[in-house]
């Protein structure tokens, strides 16, 4: 793939040499996540960061990320607080906003929202989740996170064992990382779901396809004992007719230390693509697991910087200007990043 100028909508746009090219940027970008060096490589540019469906993680870490390559971010948050309220449509949005920035980040709650905005838009775009249809930067860093978490163990993600826990049917999170798993090589899946949250079929026929092995079930402690990762989702209950309904499924899959010490080997690594949900009738992952050290969930949103700043790094074609345009940090960094 050939990034510069390109949205970023889909993993579906990537081959396995294009996730290595994302991920070998990102290393790179780890002295500046870690406020050990500053860059000012986008000095000037300015980012349009568009949020029409609540966000903490994403829409900070998009903007953190530019700031951090030293762009200026103007934020849209809340779809009554734009003119989308008034009537306008995405085209004429994508027409304005295009003209006051140099890259859009957009979440929107309708699947197809960000292509059909790209579509209209003058600068690239990348997508911060439509609906329950993808999230790629999110699969990114996931896959990201996996790497690094299983290589620290001596592992691949070639013949990688993972579960995915919870609502699989509407978290958007889930498909897109199913997708990228693809682009791999003999992997052993294990889907644990209700069944009425069970993933969409085409993406387990897809992985199927793909050479891996791929068990559906809603039994939690038989398949989690020999797993190199345990994803867990919370029930995405704004997807839901009702809240009555997403309560229905709430708290079924819970992960706990006690879960974990019988049913999980060792080492076996923790993720969520955060929010986890911490309310007494859900509480997926429990705070019991805060001091395993094989809970990744932390280092996971950490790494969603240094893979957002590398893709707007590619797209704006400025990778290699990076360290040319750099110092040492002047300030007392503290040890948030040890």
């Amino acid at each position: 793939m050939h990034f510069a100028g390109q949205h970023i909508l889909s993993v579906n746009q990537f081959e396995r040499a294009d996730i290595e090219a994302i991920f070998d940027v990102a290393d790179r970008m780890e002295p500046y996540a870690d406020r050990r060096r500053i860059t000012r490589v986008l000095d000037g540019a300015i980012l349009g960061n568009m949020f029409f469906e609540p966000s903490t993680r994403t829409r900070v870490s998009f903007g953190c990320a530019f700031n951090l390559l030293g762009g200026h971010v103007r934020e849209t948050t809340g779809i009554k607080d734009s003119a989308i309220a008034k009537g306008e449509s995405l085209y004429d949005t994508a027409r304005v906003i295009s003209g006051y920035s140099d890259v859009i980040t957009m979440r929107h709650p309708e699947a197809g929202s960000v292509a059909e905005f790209a579509s209209a838009s003058r600068v690239p775009v990348l997508n911060g989740g439509d609906g329950a249809n993808e999230h790629p930067s999110q699969a990114l860093l996931d896959l990201y996170t996996i790497r690094k978490e299983v290589e620290a163990r001596g592992g691949h993600i070639d013949k990688l064992r993972i579960a995915m826990i919870g609502d699989l049917r509407y978290g958007r999170t889930v498909h897109s990382l199913c997708k990228l798993l693809c682009l791999f090589d003999g992997l052993t899946v294990h889907l644990i779901s209700p069944a009425e949250l069970g993933m969409p079929e085409q993406i387990v026929e897809a992985m199927r396809a793909a050479g891996h092995t791929v068990t559906e079930t809603d039994q939690l402690e038989n398949h989690i004992s020999h797993v190199d990762i345990a994803y867990s989702t919370r029930i995405q209950e704004e997807r839901f007719g009702s809240q009555e309904e997403a309560d229905m499924y709430r708290g079924r899959f819970r992960l706990n230390q006690n879960i974990y010490t019988e049913h999980c080997e060792p080492n076996t690594v923790i993720m969520h693509p955060l929010p986890r949900d911490s309310r007494a009738g859900a509480n997926e992952l429990d705070s019991d697991l805060n001091d395993n050290p094989n809970l990744a969930i932390f280092r996971q949103a950490d790494n969603g910087v240094v893979v957002r700043m590398a893709l707007f790094a590619l797209v704006l074609d400025v990778v290699d200007q990076v360290d040319r345009e750099s110092r040492d940090v002047n300030w007392y960094t503290g040890s948030r990043f040890q």
